[in-house]
């Protein structure tokens, strides 16, 4: 007597505590594509605002928006790219896509448009934020969606 248990439908049997697969987004449709969307905005936000602080720039929420329109244009480039709606929550390699975008176009539009330089230290430190904040970001959607 077979007491084997039926392949699933991907044809094989996933261990309940085996990891999601970090390339499929959930197969819910609802807010969140556009939930993440806004908290992505809100993060390439914060990493421009915590620079200007640092750099004890001071000319309200203006000069702030100015100062993050390279890497806003770039996250909404990078975002429409890897059709957000459908891979919101997609590590790899939608994930770092998004990521590479927002820094390459934002960094690009940066110096294209006399807003700044893009010296080596900037661009490592704006490298290391954006992956942490954008990657992060997707890793802790999947760990959520997946419960």
């Amino acid at each position: 007597m077979d007491t084997a248990r039926p392949a699933s439908p991907a044809g094989r049997d996933r261990h309940p505590d085996a990891h999601p697969d970090i390339s499929r987004p959930p197969a819910r449709r609802s807010a969140r594509p556009w939930l993440a969307l806004t908290a992505d905005v809100a993060l390439v936000v914060g990493f421009v605002a915590a620079g200007r602080q640092e750099h004890g720039t001071v000319d309200g929420l203006p000069g702030l928006l100015v100062t993050a329109s390279p890497f806003l244009v770039g996250l909404l480039a990078g975002s429409l790219l890897t059709r957000f709606p459908r891979t919101w929550a997609c590590l790899w390699p939608h994930g770092a896509i998004v990521w590479l975008t927002t820094l390459g176009l934002g960094l690009a539009l940066r110096v294209w448009w006399g807003l700044g330089g893009a010296p080596l230290s900037f661009v490592l430190v704006a490298a290391g934020v954006l992956a942490v904040t954008l990657l992060g970001r997707r890793a802790a959607s999947r760990v959520v969606g997946s419960r």
